[in-house]
């Protein structure tokens, strides 16, 4: 009885010995090596506040195209080796020809018709400048409009959070469309933690108490999977399963590339959720916009 007690506890020992040792084994491999810096930057998208009467909404005029030379400047001292952008990956072979043109000085944007984006107007230049070859496209399908969540219990709660959301940013926004804010100033507040954490809010937190209603109709959204009872998750799960598969693609393009200083140029709707996964992902670390962007 002693004997095979004793060999009991040497068994037991040997097991967790093993899995010490395994366990070790994979934190030494991780702490070995630095986290990958990811940085993201948010905003309007530049092609959809564009206003054909309202020339302070133009990107492509001389005065906007130098406020976002000076954006290049304060985001070139990031120093990314990998440009992310809000692309559909199915569109790189696209985005790979125009960049190709536009590093030989053959792409005029303003012939183009989604010229004035922050693919071309951000990520395009700064890859050039500094000399990356490839930008790469990140985004996916899916998510939808935050207006689709529309009735339910406690959707005023829904719709004043709404109301106090735009209340907050629209001063700001009017003013750049009066051109008294730079496109510095625009995206260092749409880049400022108030803001982000306020959407954020909003969306994947205030939405989840609407209850007991239905969506709107969207193309987007397969409604026979919506349980009424759950309208507000619903909602939130149909944009959150958009940032689950755009973290995905940042992640493994990350590791096809080996590229240690992420830049990706996004809406600003998705940076608190991203950010959410990223900072619980021991392979990285996130750098706030802000610490770059300066108004």
């Amino acid at each position: 009885m002693r004997r095979l007690l004793f060999s009991g506890i040497i068994s037991l020992v040997s097991l967790f010995g093993c899995t010490t040792t395994k366990t070790q084994s994979t934190g030494s491999t991780a702490s070995n090596q630095a986290p990958i810096a990811v940085m993201m930057v948010g905003g309007p998208h530049l092609n959809q506040v564009y206003k054909p009467n309202n020339p302070n909404t133009d990107v492509l005029t001389p005065k906007r195209q130098a406020e976002l030379a000076a954006v290049c400047d304060q985001l070139q001292r990031y120093k990314p080796d990998a440009i992310m952008v809000e692309e559909l990956p199915a569109r790189q072979g696209r985005i790979d020809s125009l960049y190709a043109l536009y590093r030989q000085g053959k792409l005029d944007f303003a012939a183009m018709p989604d010229g004035r984006s922050e693919t071309y107007q951000l990520g395009f230049v700064l890859g050039k400048r500094l000399g990356l070859e490839r930008i790469y496209c990140v985004n996916s399908e899916g998510g939808t409009s935050q207006s689709i969540l529309h009735e339910g219990t406690n959707i005023k709660l829904y719709q004043d959070a709404t109301a106090e959301h735009r209340a907050y940013y629209a001063p700001t926004f009017r003013r750049w469309e009066k051109d008294s804010v730079t496109m510095a100033g625009l995206l260092s507040f749409a880049n400022s933690r108030t803001f982000l954490e306020q959407l954020h809010t909003l969306v994947y937190r205030t939405a989840a108490r609407v209850t007991n209603g239905t969506l709107k109709s969207d193309p987007m959204v397969d409604s026979t999977f919506i349980k009424p009872h759950y309208v507000g998750a619903e909602f939130i799960s149909v944009i959150y399963n958009r940032d689950l598969k755009i973290y995905s693609n940042m992640v493994t393009t990350q590791m096809a590339t080996g590229s240690k200083r992420i830049l990706t140029i996004i809406g600003a709707r998705h940076i608190g959720s991203l950010q959410g996964m990223f900072r619980t992902d021991p392979a990285y670390q996130v750098v706030e916009a802000s610490k770059y962007l300066k108004p």
